[in-house]
């Protein structure tokens, strides 16, 4: 809700995540991706509102869940998250180490805590020489590092993780990732863990995602085999063509104009006036997401 009228920041989104597999949700900024993971955990604003569901594996719906259910049973334990700001996130007056030791004690209830620590912050490739150092004392990308090596703790069977690679050089992104896709296949000949990256680097996408997802608008326009979307036969949407270009190993062709407010949505298409094949159709009706992309032209 903003002020006294309300705002569908996401409507429609939709998909399946199973053990073993990664979803990656890319868009632009102000799409709703963080607001979708943000209600999966119930972390959204007070005044925000929910409707549809959102099951896990063992039929929990996340959306009718209370505060309590999700605040010792569901966060952490059964999904974790990397968050999009972790400076934000970390304990500001307790070490790195200090706070990872916490949540091997809470999370896996391990007796080895120093080593349960260290081993998670080799995970995410946060340097051994600074775990007894405060947040204020990392960089940017230390600090993402951080928080990557704290949700990979609890080993939950579903991780969030929105931009994951923020403040990494090319080298620790591709680590990152590389870790992220690690934890997706598990240990042993078990079923893995579900992954949700939320991203602006499609480049990583492209190295770590079996899915992708494409929101525009609040909306997700495309959903697609990663393999289809970043080789052949390529996205559908147009707007999904237009990401894909204004890649600088590509095209570099910036997709044209700016996405619509969500607050002043245009009855048809939302992306009809950044769209050079929009029609009369396409500016006054809505396209639903019909075999995995929402575009009257697919």
């Amino acid at each position: 809700m903003r002020g006294r009228r309300y705002v569908e920041a996401v409507t429609d989104a939709s998909f399946t995540l199973a053990p073993g597999e990664c979803l990656a949700l890319v868009g632009e900024s102000g799409c709703g991706k963080s607001v979708l993971a943000s209600a999966l955990l119930g972390l959204l604003p007070g005044n925000a509102e929910t409707a549809g569901s959102a099951r896990l594996a063992d039929g929990l719906d996340l959306l009718a869940a209370d505060e309590r259910t999700l605040a010792r049973t569901v966060r952490g334990r059964r999904i974790g998250l990397v968050p999009q700001s972790p400076a934000a996130h970390l304990t500001p007056v307790r070490t790195i180490r200090a706070q990872l030791e916490e949540t091997v004690r809470e999370l896996a209830g391990r007796e080895d805590h120093r080593a349960a620590a260290e081993a998670a912050a080799e995970r995410a490739a946060f340097p051994a020489g600074h775990l007894d150092r405060h947040p204020h004392e990392l960089s940017g990308g230390l600090a993402q590092r951080a928080a990557t090596a704290l949700a990979l703790v609890g080993d939950a069977p579903l991780l969030l993780a929105d931009e994951p690679t923020t403040g990494l050089d090319r080298e620790l992104v591709h680590r990152t990732v590389d870790e992220l896709r690690a934890h997706t296949r598990g240990a042993g000949a078990g079923p893995g863990r579900a992954l949700l990256v939320i991203t602006h680097d499609l480049a990583a996408a492209e190295r770590i995602a079996d899915t992708v997802a494409v929101m525009y608008a609040g909306r997700i326009v495309e959903l697609v085999p990663a393999k289809a979307f970043f080789g052949a036969p390529g996205p559908r949407h147009p707007y999904a063509r237009g990401l894909l270009a204004a890649l600088p190993e590509r095209a570099f062709t910036p997709v044209p104009g700016a996405p619509p407010e969500l607050g002043a949505l245009p009855p048809g298409c939302a992306f009809a006036a950044r769209c050079a094949s929009a029609d009369r159709t396409c500016r006054a009706e809505r396209p639903e997401l019909t075999e995995g992309v929402a575009c009257h032209h697919a």
